[in-house]
């Protein structure tokens, strides 16, 4: 019989697997994914674990082994939120480029997994800012940092701003509009990325933002499906959003946020109050 891998190994050969499906270049990435333990941030098991295909199932027992696998861990079965998914943010956070020393806020903390690896991103000179709107959740994302001394959780509304610019800005639920406070709080060259998902299903797309100097660099980042974002929808902008999607070749041609007034033209893929995602080229 082949030997069980210690748990260190479950967590490199998770790292690596990572680091081979999802075509991770930045070995700082595969280094953070190694390194935090994911059991910290899922609570006593057995665990409740998520597929798309057979729903909700638990592991025979409580062996954290368990959760080194591209799987999504339940931490409120009923309300459909879980530690999302590896793999997903392995490539997102491989794309992005979180640097050492870069500010990161993150929308969204959850129980603080991901909190926990943006904060080795950043590194001991960096800071990782995470909003959560769920007090408990809140707690316990403060509970499990405790190792990730320049990650700090605020127990918040991610529609209410606070002061501050960040080099990344990423939300962790969706939305059906980026918040004007969150592209004003994006310094020179940092990027963001938000899941814009429409009403009546979790699917949309992961929309990456590059700032450069005043203007809004953007593209379509993939399909993704979120847990919906408290205080960052509308039914008015998810009906908006939920017609853009019915022309995908207009989301993979989106080329710029724009904030100025225009009247809506051909080049306008979403065209909303106050911002627009626009097929213009940026200059």
């Amino acid at each position: 019989m082949a030997r069980a891998p210690s748990l260190p190994e479950a967590r490199r050969w998770f790292a690596e697997e990572l680091r081979a499906t999802g075509h991770v270049g930045d070995e700082r990435v595969v280094e953070a994914f190694a390194a935090v333990r994911r059991e910290r941030f899922a609570g006593p098991g057995p665990w409740r674990i998520f597929h798309i295909a057979d729903g909700y199932w638990s592991t025979p027992d409580a062996d954290p082994r368990h959760l080194y696998h591209n799987v999504l861990v339940a931490l409120d079965e009923a309300r459909g939120l879980n530690i999302g998914e590896p793999l997903l943010w392995a490539r997102h956070f491989d794309r992005i480029g979180v640097k050492a020393g870069d500010r990161v806020l993150q929308i969204g903390a959850g129980s603080g997994y991901y909190s926990a690896i943006l904060a080795e991103l950043a590194g001991p000179g960096g800071r990782v800012d995470a909003i959560e709107i769920d007090e408990p959740l809140a707690a316990a994302a403060r509970r499990n940092l405790r190792a990730s001394p320049t990650a700090h959780v605020r127990l918040a509304d991610a529609s209410r701003p606070i002061d501050g610019q960040w080099d990344v800005v990423v939300a962790f639920a969706g939305a059906t509009a980026p918040l004007a406070w969150w592209l004003d709080a994006l310094a020179d060259g940092g990027r963001l990325l938000l899941p814009l998902t429409a009403n009546g299903r979790r699917g949309g797309f992961m929309l990456r933002l590059d700032r450069r100097g005043g203007a809004l660099a953007a593209r379509s980042a993939g399909w993704v499906g979120f847990y919906p974002c408290a205080g960052a929808r509308s039914e008015a902008d998810a009906a908006a959003l939920e017609e853009a999607l019915a022309d995908p070749a207009g989301q993979q041609a989106i080329r710029m946020l724009r904030r100025d007034h225009h009247e809506k033209d051909g080049s306008c893929w979403l065209h909303r109050d106050g911002w627009c995602l626009s097929k213009q080229e940026l200059h």
